[in-house]
């Protein structure tokens, strides 16, 4: 029920969002029609609807509750912050949570990634590592130096060059993009490798996309290279064993800038701060991150960089501006939240928590695919897991597959538990509070809606 004074109906609020609210994603077609869910309330892993209707949060937000929800010492921070300082212009000053942060994050980033730059969000984050590596070759005397290599099915965000560096499907709009600054590398998704190809020959093609594409575009017009570890949006999809090393080494080879996209994989998602170095072995260039930062609390985001690319921005010839900030850059409330957030993390021992109900959690995704025939692959690490199905469906596009996963959607909806639909593919991403009974409430609901769904 809502706390507001003189509360509007729920049917006035429906109406109210349906007509004044464009939110993200919305289809054309659906402009001052579509209805959506209406969240009311939430505690630890559930979420209740205008309805009272108690509900599993699979997607744990959008990949961002960390801690859960309904964390008084998280609103008490917030709250104390709010008094003593809620914001501060990052032009023309700091603040203690931002100073403070700063240090904590460069504590917990890989290698010498030891500087700070805080924005809006993981899109603004994306945006200033793709415009830091294409100030750093302007910088350098090195204009030609500028084309950004991607990966298809990535997801890197929405703003305007975070939306030109993301190659999922989905993403085929009317709205422009810089295509002339960036070349997607084939898909990674050992799942799609042709039939009898072993993981190892996957692996090796996979590099070689990459040497490919330094071959015909040249290492000297070539700024960067940005990859999640996880392509998470795109479908969960965890590249072949030894990839991110093998085209870690050649991007160092070639003087081309390793940009890591963990707006997903960081803080805890995996059972590690970030998931760069502790699970894949490298120290990239830059880090971005948001999401989990703040446990989705408030908004906040940051692009971490190393001393080395500091120290070549620094020593090149010339004086000039990092010309890249935001309004809400560090802003003391959002840093605020994102401290207790490290805190709590720690206090509460979540990350270990991750590692030890990792086990339970893949296994249960597995038995899925072994159970169903409609179930193509289950795949997953961490608290991360996709079920991609394999419907027998007339009609093989996105938009068919997108049908039969609202199906999928709704038997689960109805049943207590909120996915998050990809096309034929269903993600997961709770929160990292959740229990082993928590985690088989989950698949018990999963496995009763596919159960729904075959029989169909």
């Amino acid at each position: 029920m809502s706390t507001l004074p003189n509360a509007p109906s729920p049917e006035a609020l429906t109406e109210w969002d349906r007509d004044h609210h464009l939110h993200p994603w919305a289809g054309t077609e659906g402009f001052g029609t579509d209805e959506y869910m209406r969240v009311n309330t939430a505690d630890g892993i559930y979420v209740w609807d205008g309805d009272g209707k108690k509900y599993i949060d699979g997607p744990g937000g959008m990949w961002c509750v960390q801690i859960g929800y309904g964390r008084q010492d998280m609103a008490d921070a917030i709250a104390k912050q709010v008094m003593e300082m809620p914001y501060a212009s990052p032009w023309s000053f700091t603040s203690e949570p931002a100073a403070v942060l700063a240090r904590m994050i460069a504590e917990r980033a890989p290698g010498d990634l030891n500087t700070v730059h805080f924005t809006t969000g993981g899109s603004t984050a994306v945006d200033t590592a793709l415009r830091t590596a294409l100030f750093l070759n302007e910088r350098l005397g090195r204009p030609e130096k500028k084309l950004i290599l991607s990966r298809e099915k990535a997801y890197h965000g929405s703003t305007y060059l975070a939306a030109s560096v993301t190659g999922k499907e989905r993403f085929e709009t009317s709205f422009d993009k810089a295509d002339s600054l960036v070349h997607f590398l084939p898909d990674v998704n050992p799942y799609h490798r042709p039939e009898g190809m072993s993981i190892e020959a996957w692996c090796d093609a996979k590099v070689a996309d990459l040497e490919n594409a330094i071959s015909v575009f040249g290492a000297d017009r070539i700024a960067a290279f940005i990859a999640e570890p996880i392509l998470c949006s795109g479908g969960v999809i965890i590249p072949p064993e030894g990839y991110h090393q093998r085209t870690f080494e050649i991007c160092r080879k070639h003087d081309i800038l390793y940009i890591s996209d963990e707006v997903v994989t960081g803080f805890g998602r995996l059972g590690h701060w970030f998931a760069s170095q502790d699970v894949f072995g490298i120290k990239p260039d830059m880090i971005t991150c948001a999401k989990g930062l703040t446990s989705g609390y408030l908004p906040l985001g940051a692009c971490i960089l190393s001393d080395e690319v500091i120290e070549r921005l620094s020593d090149a010839e010339g004086e000039d501006v990092f010309y890249n900030g935001y309004t809400y850059s560090g802003h003391p409330v959002s840093c605020a939240a994102a401290i207790k957030n490290i805190e709590i993390m720690e206090s509460e021992n979540i990350l270990s928590h991750v590692r030890r109900v990792t086990p339970h959690f893949q296994s249960r995704l597995k038995s899925i695919q072994e159970k169903f025939e409609i179930v193509g692959e289950t795949r997953g690490m961490g608290l991360l897991g996709c079920v991609e199905c394999r419907p027998a469906l007339d009609e093989k596009s996105y938009e068919a597959y997108s049908r039969f996963g609202q199906k999928l959607d709704d038997a689960c909806e109805a049943r207590g538990l909120l996915l998050r639909p990809f096309g034929n593919m269903a993600v997961f991403s709770p929160p990292l509070i959740m229990s082993e009974k928590q985690i088989d409430d989950m698949f018990d609901i999963m496995e009763a809606g596919l159960e729904e769904l075959s029989a169909e």
